[in-house]
């Protein structure tokens, strides 16, 4: 992804500062500051092995369906926890969800304090109306929902600009979306969706299961 083409695209691209923490995963974290704390002293491959680890059981759960970046797939599970959609093939050109008939294309971004960027994943074909509502949510640097809206596809090509370097529209998820006519803000409905994962029957023994990892549980010196 290049950078914007100008200073206005770079200002309306980042958009407000996302907190860098959300309380939540604050409370979370508190838990498990011994795990946490030991993390600078694990060597990088045991980091790598770590990280594989927990992204294999985000897909054993369902939560991903690949070992890709999480950003995309936590987006897609989020949006069809929370509306009931059904995830469509992958197979399938544009669209990642399906509501009796009418078609969602889901995107997800995480800016980060490295890179506040709102800049959603590259959209193609625009003009072939291949989905229906553009399914789009920003994500806190910890993953915890932001915001999040449903916006119609006449919107998003109103919107979208074309960049003939990557044959592909851009879209940048700034606030003023949210202003737009048709345009439902679907924040509290991503966010009791998520909710629901903290009463899950598995957390309770995810949380004593990382707090027990022999490398991990030590305090930090």
């Amino acid at each position: 992804m290049g950078p914007p083409d100008n200073l206005a695209e770079r200002t309306e691209e980042q958009g407000g500062k996302p907190t860098r923490r959300s309380q939540p995963f604050a409370a979370l974290v508190g838990n498990m500051q011994p795990t946490r704390a030991a993390l600078p002293n694990l060597s990088t491959l045991e980091l790598l092995a770590l990280h594989a680890a927990i992204a294999d059981e985000l897909r054993r759960r369902g939560v991903t369906r690949s070992a890709n970046t999480p950003v995309g797939d936590l987006a897609e599970h989020l949006f069809c926890c929370a509306f009931g959609w059904q995830q469509a093939p992958k197979s399938m050109r544009d669209v990642d969800a399906t509501d009796n008939g009418v078609r969602y294309q889901i995107k997800g971004r995480r800016p980060t304090e490295r890179n506040k960027s709102r800049q959603l994943g590259a959209l193609r074909d625009l003009r072939d109306h291949r989905f229906d509502f553009l399914a789009a949510v920003l994500f806190h640097e910890d993953f915890r929902v932001w915001k999040a809206a449903l916006i119609p596809h006449a919107r998003v090509v109103e919107h979208a600009k074309w960049v003939k370097r990557t044959n592909s529209w851009r879209f940048i998820l700034g606030d003023a979306i949210w202003a737009l006519p048709d345009v439902r803000d679907v924040t509290a409905d991503l966010q009791q969706a998520e909710l629901s994962w903290g009463r899950a029957p598995h957390r309770q023994a995810t949380m004593s299961a990382l707090g027990s990892l022999p490398r991990l549980g030590a305090a930090a010196p």
